[in-house]
């Protein structure tokens, strides 16, 4: 698999890529997540019974260009943005057409999948309601503790066919008011989607807090969307 990286309107994308490529995993990242990606396609291509490819675009702004609708930062002033329509047009517009060219895949049956970390899963997840590109989505430790959330979700219907779920087991047990709803946010979340006709969709714990172990957790996510 080889790694490269190249700007698509002006983000930096990271790429790993395989010319036999059956799957093209999509996920948005930061600092931190680029810091472990190495790691966390290794996983994959050790556990993978597919051939895929992984583009990860760097978001500049992780409270604006995630969220979809504005809500109050969780600590100071400030509020979360609204930019999550124009990360996912830059995604179906420009992003899986400048690597279907590079990689020349334009003739083949290729397989999406959109998978993030944090308000990357949330982002995810939101996609996966907003269009039926992505054959699975991978929602790994998603921030379902958004304002409105669960309301959006009752209210809407997925369009993508597999749905991950992940969250540390530990992660609800904070006092701060709004994230201690993220386990049963993600409880609901999961029993609306098993509801859902067409859905395939899981809800795995994890061990830990937030911050343990990303890359291997959001490698599982892929993973699981891929090998169902």
């Amino acid at each position: 698999m080889k790694k490269n990286e190249m700007m698509i309107c002006g983000k930096k994308c990271i790429l790993y890529l395989n010319e036999d490529t059956e799957y093209i995993l999509i996920q948005p990242v930061d600092e931190n997540d680029i810091s472990v990606l190495d790691s966390e396609v290794k996983h994959i291509e050790e556990n993978a019974d597919r051939n895929f490819s992984l583009v990860a675009f760097k978001i500049e702004d992780w409270n604006s260009e995630l969220t979809p609708w504005e809500m109050s930062l969780l600590r100071g002033k400030g509020n979360f943005g609204d930019g999550a329509a124009g990360t996912l047009e830059f995604i179906k517009n420009d992003l899986i057409l400048a690597v279907s060219e590079y990689i020349n895949i334009e003739n083949k049956e290729i397989k999406y999948i959109l998978g993030g970390y944090s308000l990357a899963g949330l982002f995810s997840l939101w996609s996966g309601y907003q269009t039926d590109i992505f054959e699975g989505i991978a929602a790994v430790s998603p921030s379902v503790w958004y304002k409105g959330w669960i309301e959006y979700v009752a209210a809407g219907k997925p369009l993508s066919e597999k749905i991950y779920l992940s969250l540390g087991d530990t992660e609800e047990k904070t006092k701060h008011q709004i994230l201690s709803k993220i386990g049963d946010n993600i409880r609901k979340q999961h029993e609306i989607l098993e509801k859902s006709e067409n859905v395939k969709t899981v809800l795995e714990w994890n061990e830990g807090n937030h911050f343990q172990n990303p890359d291997i957790r959001t490698a599982k996510g892929f993973l699981w969307v891929m090998n169902k």
